[in-house]
């Protein structure tokens, strides 16, 4: 985790706050071993559009073996781009309906484009624990709860599944 923050930097891309790391169990259950989860709070020194950040997250990933073969498969390192401050992307309408996709055609469906926030994000312990760390006041645009908020509505067993490392 450590070298995957030190090859951000090397992208052009400065972690301003980093989490603390936390064991958490592989999602979906039984796709792999247990992860190892983080959350930070980016700044990238050279100013671009979104799609220029992703794939420049996506460059990190193969660097550590990275293979994207199947949605939700195994993998070594996975960088999500969870939000960009109060941004809704593409639109509200697109960003509601992902967040409501049944678990069933989640597993199933790829988005053609990025959606932010990132429409899982408040229905997943192993991601609202560490952003508590970096980020506990930021505010979803769409549900309008910060990620304190979200994270007390999960069931404490998701919660107390997420262990500091």
């Amino acid at each position: 985790m450590r070298a995957a923050v030190a090859a951000l930097a090397e992208e052009g891309v400065t972690v301003l706050a980093l989490s603390r790391f936390f064991a958490t169990p592989c999602f979906p259950a039984g796709a792999g071993p247990d992860y190892v989860n983080a959350a930070a709070v980016i700044h990238r020194k050279e100013p671009g559009d979104l799609a220029s950040l992703l794939a420049c997250l996506h460059r990190v990933e193969a660097r550590f073996g990275r293979k994207r073969l199947q949605r939700w498969g195994m993998r070594t390192l996975d960088i999500d781009l969870l939000a960009m401050g109060d941004s809704v992307l593409p639109d509200t309408k697109t960003q509601d309906s992902w967040r409501a996709l049944a678990p069933e055609a989640q597993i199933r469906t790829t988005p053609d484009q990025l959606i932010l926030p990132h429409p899982r994000l408040q229905d997943r312990a192993f991601v609202l624990v560490p952003l508590a760390d970096v980020a506990p006041d930021w505010v979803h645009p769409r549900t309008g709860l910060t990620v304190l908020q979200m994270l007390d509505a999960l069931p404490a067993a998701d919660r107390e599944a997420v262990k500091p490392l």
